[in-house]
């Protein structure tokens, strides 16, 4: 299983929580640097409460299935600033 398909099965175990309120995440990139870069769809893309999903949930549950990746950042909430 390559680094994309690890992440993906780590964002499945998440996913149904944020697709309850209305959300969901895409990877957009893994850099060679083992940064999964992600964008938030949805409701997650535009909820005040993005960041704390962000760290708490979707980064703990990458981080904890795949130790391969150093951090996880969310394209688009950097663009929200």
């Amino acid at each position: 299983m390559n680094l994309t398909e690890q992440v993906e099965q780590a964002l499945e175990t998440i996913r149904p929580y944020l697709m309850a309120d209305g959300g969901d995440v895409s990877v957009e990139e893994i850099t060679s640097e083992g940064i999964v870069k992600l964008k938030l769809l949805g409701n997650c893309g535009s909820c005040p409460m993005s960041f704390m999903t962000m760290k708490s949930g979707i980064e703990q549950a990458i981080m904890k299935a795949v130790p391969e990746i150093t951090s996880v950042v969310a394209v688009n909430m950097a663009e929200q600033d």
